[in-house]
C-alpha cells in the first residue's frame, strides 16, 4: 500500500482494542458503511485493512503490536493516552513508537475525546471537535473517519507534536474535574459562529 490514500466511500478498518474507544468507533464506522474487523488481546492478521486503529492501554501497545501481523506500511490511528506513564524508551510519544514499528502514515487521534460521548456526537450541534496530529498521508482517512461519526477534524500539526497531544489528555481530564459538570466535548470556531 502506498502512502497516498484517497477518499473512499468505504474503508477496510481493523481496530486493536474492543473497549470504550475501539469498540465504539468500530460500531460507528460499521454503521457508516465501513468494513470493520476488531481484534482483542489475541491479536490477528490486519493485512486486509487499509487503516488500523490502536485503542489499547498505553502500556499494552508494544504487546498489542507484537500480536498483530500485516501492519507494515498501514495507516495507523493511535487513540492511546499515556497520562502519567512515559512513552516506550527512546521515543517522545506512543505515536512515534507506533510509526517506528509499522512504517506507515501515523496519526494521534480520537485520544482527546471521551469514549462515552462518541455515540452522541452525530446528534450534537454544533459539531464537536476532534483534535489530531500526524502525517499528511493519514489526513484523508482521519478526516473522513472523524466526519463519519459526526465530529469535525481539527489538525493541530505534524506527528512530532504527538507527545503534546498525549499529555494534553491529562489537562482535559483536569478541566472536566474542575468544571464538575460531567464529560464534555470541545469546539474551536471563529467568533461570528457563537
Amino acid at each position: 500500500m502506498t502512502n497516498e490514500f484517497r477518499r473512499k466511500s468505504t474503508m477496510k478498518i481493523a481496530t486493536l482494542g474492543r473497549g470504550t474507544i475501539g469498540g465504539t468507533l468500530a460500531r460507528l464506522w460499521a454503521q457508516a458503511g465501513h468494513d470493520v474487523t476488531t481484534f482483542g488481546r489475541d491479536g490477528g492478521d490486519v493485512s486486509d485493512a487499509e487503516v488500523v486503529l490502536v485503542a489499547v492501554l498505553s502500556e499494552a501497545v508494544p504487546d498489542a503490536l507484537g500480536r498483530v501481523t500485516g501492519l507494515e506500511g498501514k495507516i495507523v490511528l493511535d487513540a492511546t493516552n499515556r497520562m502519567a506513564a512515559a512513552p516506550p524508551a527512546g521515543y517522545a510519544s506512543i505515536a512515534e513508537y507506533i510509526k517506528a514499528q509499522t512504517g506507515g502514515p501515523t496519526a494521534k487521534v480520537f485520544n482527546l475525546n471521551f469514549g462515552a460521548l462518541l455515540e452522541q456526537a452525530a446528534e450534537t450541534a454544533p459539531k464537536p471537535g476532534n483534535i489530531w496530529v500526524g502525517d499528511e498521508g493519514a489526513r484523508v482517512a482521519v478526516e473522513q473517519l472523524t466526519r463519519d461519526i459526526g465530529m469535525e477534524p481539527l489538525h493541530a500539526g505534524p506527528l512530532e507534536l504527538a507527545s503534546a497531544a498525549e499529555t494534553f489528555a491529562l489537562m482535559l481530564v483536569n478541566i472536566v474535574r474542575d468544571l464538575d459538570q460531567g464529560l464534555l466535548y470541545y469546539r474551536f470556531a471563529p467568533p461570528q459562529s457563537f
